[in-house]
């Protein structure tokens, strides 16, 4: 067993806690949660590629896009701005 293989352990972790931070009434933990599970998606992302999980890396990239909408949609601000940078809305339904 290598380090990478151990990478899955971190990876739950943070992804645990990322749902708790997204389930709080907390507008800032909520935030906070979203960008916490964008770095479960790229650590299971990483494991994924050491142990050739080719559909767990799919759904990382999918959820990772789901969480970056979720993270705009929790701070319409933030949005507003890369609608007016990229003139793309993030948020779209």
């Amino acid at each position: 067993m290598d380090l990478l293989d151990l990478l899955q352990w971190p990876a739950m972790a943070v992804t645990v806690l990322a749902a708790w931070l997204v389930a709080s009434q907390s507008k800032h933990r909520r935030g906070a949660g979203f960008w916490v599970f964008l770095a479960s998606n790229v650590l299971w992302i990483a494991w994924g590629w050491h142990d050739g999980a080719h559909a767990l890396i799919a759904l990382q990239i999918a959820l990772a896009a789901l969480n970056i909408r979720g993270a705009f949609k929790n701070e319409p601000e933030l949005a507003a701005k890369v609608a007016e940078t990229t003139g793309s809305d993030v948020t779209a339904r």
